[in-house]
């Protein structure tokens, strides 16, 4: 207790100094390390504005995938399938939204500048595309702020940085699950910077595939139903397209990864919110196998997937041409500009 007889000044001092106790006690502190499923799963139910909980121990290893729910602001890790950390984001503000859809790191910083806003830093930056959009430190106010990156607390973003690496797999998604909402420069545009062949198919082609494009690095597989395509990204470069067909009865956002199985792979679901309960769980067979596509893309797209392979399918449209909400699937302005 902070005696009311004390000198104002020394009043102050002694508030301050309380204030920081409070604020240096594991009850108070703004992220928490622990080491079972169990206990990230209790924590991370609760996290207030600028708060996080980190877990890896729960999968020393494999590849990762972050995934951004703007509805809810909270980004959440992933480790070769298993959730592994939560933490609280701030997004773009209205005017400034941040685009929704999948994403590969193209950059990583981490003692970034803005070249945009004053030379305003942006501790451990990972670009998701060269519009400026990326993952860094920032202001967490609990609600959409930044001018289209995503903010996380500075200890949860330094953490993040040392266990990603370039091409690796950012999930931006809305309305819990359905990567639908905002619209991105750059969405499967004719390419000026390189990045691959991702052109629409022309008028009789099946299918597009160049691995020679990027012949190593990171997975993505996208599976649009509205547009019945299938887009495939390697290190966040373009490979293959296909025209399929899948049933669209399934209205849902699904997240899966192969994962090494006795006797090859299998798809695992990724526990995104409105689907916590997939976690682990082998994928329902019915939603890969009715998946058609021509004969020789299959092939070559099972040859290419390894352990660590991500696949989303989606309703949100990929193609140019047709209307409705789109998925940001590819940034694709030159980085020069």
């Amino acid at each position: 207790m902070i005696h009311p007889r004390l000198p104002f000044a020394l009043r102050i001092a002694a508030a301050s100094l309380a204030l920081a106790s409070v604020a240096a006690s594991p009850a108070f502190a703004q992220g928490s390390t622990v080491t079972s499923p169990i206990e990230l799963a209790r924590l991370a139910q609760d996290l207030k504005p600028g708060q996080w909980v980190w877990a890896p121990e729960v999968a020393p290893d494999g590849p990762v995938l972050v995934y951004v729910d703007l509805a809810a602001q909270i980004a959440t890790v992933y480790r070769n399938g298993v959730r592994i950390a939560v933490s609280t984001v701030s997004s773009g503000k209205p005017g400034y939204e941040t685009p929704t859809g999948v994403f590969t790191i193209l950059q990583k910083d981490p003692n970034h500048h803005s070249s945009k806003y004053n030379d305003a830093p942006m501790p451990y930056q990972e670009r998701l595309t060269w519009q400026g959009v990326a993952l860094h430190a920032g202001g967490l106010p609990g609600y959409p702020e930044s001018h289209g990156c995503v903010h996380l607390p500075l200890e949860f973003s330094k953490l993040l940085f040392g266990i990603t690496h370039m091409g690796g797999t950012v999930i931006i998604a809305n309305n819990y699950g359905q990567p639908v909402v905002a619209p991105s420069p750059g969405v499967l545009e004719p390419d000026s910077a390189g990045l691959g062949n991702n052109t629409p198919l022309a008028s009789g082609e099946d299918y597009r595939w160049t691995p020679q494009a990027s012949p190593s690095g990171p997975l993505t597989i996208i599976v649009s139903k509205s547009d019945q395509r299938a887009i495939v990204l390697r290190n966040g470069v373009e490979i293959g397209r296909a025209r399929i067909t899948v049933p669209n009865a399934d209205f849902q956002t699904h997240v899966l990864t192969a994962a090494a199985a006795p006797g090859g792979l299998r798809w695992m679901y990724v526990a995104v919110p409105g689907h916590d309960g997939d976690q682990g769980k082998p994928a329902d067979i019915t939603i890969l196998s009715q998946v058609h596509m021509p004969a020789p893309f299959q092939q070559a797209l099972r040859a290419a997937i390894v352990p660590g392979t991500t696949a989303l399918v989606t309703e949100a449209k990929v193609l140019p041409t047709t209307t409705g909400q789109t998925l940001a699937v590819l940034a694709s302005a030159d980085p020069v500009k």
